[in-house]
Order: structure tokens, then C-alpha cells, then sequence
């Protein structure tokens, strides 16, 4: 299978090229563009995530050095460092975004049944946002402090996967809690937030649209007990209430009754307050849904390691947003080929081995199938040692 094709080929071949193309119609992508096209573009850049490429100089003098295996990568031009970056900051970083929304559109069903450590059928989000600091005098587009500039990445991730399902990337001075208005609340689904989005007005229209949420309560919360559940103390669950909001303004957005509960952490010590709208589920389980959100800030610590998103091949908005969609669209893409390969190796093992076999004709499914083999030796393999 795919014997004599380049690895980066085989990889390749799982994007849907027909949508592609309808993204680059629907933004006009290559009006007056000559030879550089934009899935040259688009399969440059990739290369650069996927081999760790730190520069658009670096990127020109990997490829150049191929120069003869460019055609069979896919590439069907000379990739130039000032071309590239032309490209990066002219051609509308839409493009890029509504490609990735297609992959994650494929990566979702693929993941359905994925467990993600709490026994529920229901989709579960984890809503957060994480900051990438930039210079203040070379992006002055993006301001956050007097003194320095950033772009914030606002992710809404779904558990079962952790696919990031949508994603908005504003400069540092928008709150975090603004980007509910963009969310359309998913009847059924739970949405689990930290402390940073409470707005209760906000959530409110959550609860109107059918949708669940957890979201970390402030110790300085007003509310008013109405009625208390039964708790299992040894569990760490300290009590389970039904409260509704003795503050004017509070009470105001959000008119409804709500469920608090406290809850101990045996490992830290601390005791933490959760505030939702759903009073089906266990008191346990609410508290293990909250603990899964971590699962976003591992994601966002994955993608800051491993994906060129820190260091920036360009300095305008257009060539910042093109990056980050490109290396979204990269992590989504691994994504799928795993799990269309049935691969039991994690997306970290999977990148560094492809990092390194770009060039490589080597069949794929056995190529990432090796990593597993080399973590499990065969117990039939009599290996002598001479010394003990």
C-alpha cells in the first residue's frame, strides 16, 4: 500500500484537496498568482510543523536541498523565502480557517466512542484560552499591556479526542469571557469553564439553549440555600446544594436556581467550588467533569511544544492567523490518519517519528506501526548479554 510514495505524500493524501479548493474560490486565494499556488502554500508550511522548521530560511534550504522530490511531495513550484512569505501575508488566512473547520468536521466522528475518563454519552467542551506573548514594536497590530503585544487563543475543545471544535484568535486585550457571544449553545452538551468566564448573563443563555455548564464558583458568591442533597463526605464531596443568587445584578442575569457544590481535593488540599445548571447527574461526577478540563490546557501546553506557533514566519495579522490555522489544520490531520490507521502510538510519538521521515518511502501504516513493535519486544527474543 503506497509503496515508492514519499511518507509526506502518503499523509498528504488524507486531505479532502476538493474542499481545499472551494476555500481558496470562495476568498479568491489566487487571483493573479502565477506559479506559487495556495496548496504550495499550504503543503510548505505544513512541511515546516511537521519537521520543526524554525524560519522561513530554514524552510527555502530544507526544500532546496530536495529540490529533485519536491514534485513528489506535492509541491509543484520552487519554494522561495520571499515568496513565501508574500504568500503568508496576502493570501486571506480565511482560507486556511474554514480548511481546518472541514478537518475537524472529519476528526469528530472519527472519535465519537473515545473514552475521556468519565462515563457519560453526552458531548462534553472544554472552554478556555491561552496567551502567546509577542514584541509590542514588531506586532504593534496586537496590543495587550503598555509595553507588550500578544494574540489570545480561544479554544473550545471536545473531550472524546480533544479535537478542538472552534477556535477564535483576537488580540491580547480581548477577555476571555467575550467569546461566549460567539458560541452556539449545543442542546445536550456540557460546556466545563474556569473561573475566568463567569458572566452570568452569559450563561444564561447557555441554559436557554438547552446546554449544561460547570463552571468554577468565586468564593465571594452570594447565594441564598434552598435546598441540600445528600453527600457522600468520604468521596470529597463536602456538600450539594440548590442555591439561587441573593445579589441584585447576579440575580438579574440569571433568575433560574442553581447547583453548588463543594468539593475537597485530597491531593492539593483545597477545597473548590462548583457552580451548574444540571441536576441529573452525580455530585462525583461533576467534579471528575471539571477535572477533565484539564485536558485543554494540556492541549495548549502540546501545541506550544510541538507546533511552530510561538515563533512566527511573519509579523502581519494575515501571516500570524495563517500559521496558527496551518498548524491547527496539522494537528487535526495526524489526528485523523491516526485513528484511520488504527495506531495505538500518541500524536507526540507520531510526530517526532514523521519528523524524521519526511523523505522516506517507507508504507505509513507500517512505518508509525513500528513504534508500538519497538515499545514491546517480542518475549521470544533470547538476547545474551556478556555482562550482567
Amino acid at each position: 500500500m503506497n509503496q515508492g510514495k514519499l511518507v509526506f505524500a502518503q499523509l498528504m493524501q488524507h486531505l479532502p484537496l476538493t474542499t481545499f479548493r472551494r476555500c481558496v474560490v470562495r476568498y479568491r486565494g489566487e487571483r493573479k498568482v502565477q506559479s506559487f499556488s495556495c496548496l504550495d502554500q499550504f503543503l510548505s508550511m505544513a512541511f515546516a510543523q511537521l519537521t520543526f522548521r524554525e524560519s522561513l530560511r530554514d524552510i527555502e534550504a530544507c526544500l532546496r536541498a530536495q529540490h529533485t522530490k519536491l514534485y513528489h511531495l506535492g509541491i509543484r513550484s520552487t519554494v522561495a523565502r520571499n515568496t513565501l512569505a508574500n504568500a503568508n501575508a496576502v493570501r486571506d488566512w480565511r482560507i486556511y480557517a474554514d480548511f481546518a473547520q472541514s478537518l475537524i468536521g472529519i476528526a469528530r466522528p472519527l472519535y465519537l466512542d473515545e473514552p475521556f475518563g468519565v462515563d457519560l454519552q453526552d458531548t462534553v467542551y472544554a472552554l478556555d484560552t491561552t496567551t502567546i506573548d509577542l514584541c509590542l514594536s514588531v506586532f504593534p497590530w496586537a496590543p495587550f499591556q503598555s509595553t507588550k503585544a500578544a494574540v489570545k487563543l480561544h479554544t473550545l475543545l471536545d473531550l472524546r479526542g480533544n479535537i478542538p471544535t472552534f477556535i477564535h484568535i483576537s488580540d491580547g486585550k480581548m477577555h476571555e469571557v467575550n467569546i461566549l457571544d460567539q458560541l452556539v449553545p449545543e442542546p445536550g452538551a456540557f460546556y466545563i469553564m474556569d473561573r475566568g468566564f463567569t458572566d452570568f448573563m452569559r450563561l444564561y443563555r447557555l441554559h436557554a439553549g438547552g446546554s449544561f455548564f460547570v463552571i468554577r464558583g468565586k468564593s465571594n458568591l452570594k447565594v441564598q440555600r434552598r435546598y441540600s442533597h445528600a453527600v457522600d463526605r468520604s468521596t470529597g464531596v463536602i456538600c450539594d446544594q440548590t442555591v439561587m443568587f441573593t445579589g441584585f445584578y447576579a440575580l438579574k442575569d440569571f433568575e433560574e436556581p442553581l447547583r453548588r457544590i463543594r468539593f475537597k481535593d485530597v491531593e492539593s488540599g483545597k477545597t473548590l467550588i462548583f457552580l451548574t445548571n444540571n441536576f441529573a447527574l452525580p455530585a462525583l461526577t461533576i467534579t471528575e467533569l471539571y477535572r477533565c478540563r484539564w485536558q485543554v490546557e494540556l492541549f495548549f501546553k502540546w501545541i506550544k511544544q510541538h507546533l511552530r506557533i510561538k515563533s512566527f514566519f511573519g509579523t502581519s495579522e494575515n501571516a500570524v492567523k495563517t500559521q496558527i490555522w496551518i498548524a491547527v489544520s496539522v494537528y487535526v490531520l495526524v489526528a485523523i490518519v491516526k485513528k484511520r490507521l488504527d495506531l495505538s502510538a500518541s500524536l507526540y510519538e507520531i510526530l517526532q517519528i514523521l519528523s524524521l521521515t519526511m523523505f522516506e518511502r517507507a508504507p505509513l501504516n507500517q512505518l508509525l506501526a513500528r513504534i508500538v513493535a519497538a515499545e514491546n519486544p517480542s518475549e521470544s527474543d533470547k538476547q545474551l548479554f556478556l555482562f550482567d
